[in-house]
């Protein structure tokens, strides 16, 4: 069943019989309950019909005839470049694409309109539930980080795992979706660190390398090698300017910048609210 199939009543309550019959059965072949009611779904389905239908349309049409008249499209993609369901660090994925091609076949137009794809990043790398994660912090940094952070699950409020950022998945990152500017996020959760870590490469199996493993097992034996720099004690929540940054926080954006194939940093937010936003360069 789709939103589409809304407009041809009697056809959606059709596909939705087949599909309670296949249900049910499905069910039944396993001893699993199966307490839905079929009159009652078919009642709710009408009721929202009417509000729904206003908002189904051919949403590829749409947006290819707003960018032949030169508007401006923004898609947003969700979730972070290694849940994807074929680049990701499986089988610790989502069920879908999460890279930004996907922008294109989600939202039904062609990767020629795409002209900028921006990498929201944020300062440190964190990750919710299980799967590698080389540079996790399981000491007081990454409490801190999680503190300061707010790295709490917005649904579940599970403590999301904290950990200095990773220039090596930084850089596949950026390899996968085609980046071509960055928005650093949080720089201000790092007022409460003395000195600050980058993972520049990794260790496996006592060999050096930048390149992002594939094999789930070199992944868990990846052994982060860090560059150490000077931290901030300034509060910078206040900065709007890059200017107005101390210099230990624009070296450390600038160290950043070099690691991730000096791609144009557009964007440093300093804390939540819209307004702590420092516009680095201009698109």
């Amino acid at each position: 069943l789709r939103a589409g199939d809304l407009r041809d009543w009697n056809r959606f309550v059709e596909k939705m019989r087949l599909n309670y019959k296949m249900k049910k059965e499905f069910c039944g072949t396993y001893n699993q309950p199966f307490n839905l009611d079929f009159e009652e779904m078919e009642n709710k389905f009408r009721s929202l019909r009417e509000r729904i239908l206003p908002f189904v349309t051919d949403t590829g049409e749409r947006l290819f005839n707003a960018a032949q008249k030169g508007k401006r499209l923004l898609f947003e993609g969700a979730q972070g470049t290694f849940l994807d369901i074929d680049h990701g660090t499986y089988p610790y994925v989502t069920s879908s694409n999460t890279i930004s091609g996907a922008a294109c076949t989600g939202a039904g137009v062609g990767p020629g309109l795409i002209d900028h794809v921006i990498g929201i990043v944020k300062v440190y790398t964190t990750r919710v539930g299980n799967g590698p994660f080389p540079t996790e912090q399981l000491n007081e940094t990454g409490e801190t980080l999680r503190k300061y952070g707010g790295e709490f699950g917005a649904t579940t409020g599970r403590p999301r795992r904290c950990g200095w950022f990773d220039g090596v998945m930084m850089r596949k990152s950026i390899q996968l979706n085609g980046l071509t500017r960055l928005a650093l996020t949080k720089l201000d959760v790092l007022n409460h660190c003395s000195a600050i870590n980058i993972c520049t490469h990794y260790e496996i199996n006592g060999k050096k390398t930048e390149v992002c493993p594939t094999s789930p097992v070199d992944f868990e034996n990846a052994v982060p090698v860090y560059e150490t720099m000077p931290g901030w004690t300034a509060d910078i929540s206040g900065c709007r300017k890059n200017s107005d940054l101390p210099p230990a926080a624009r070296n450390y954006i600038e160290r950043l910048k070099k690691i991730c194939y000096d791609i144009p940093i557009l964007l440093v937010s300093v804390g939540p609210d819209r307004s702590q936003t420092i516009e680095v360069e201009k698109m």
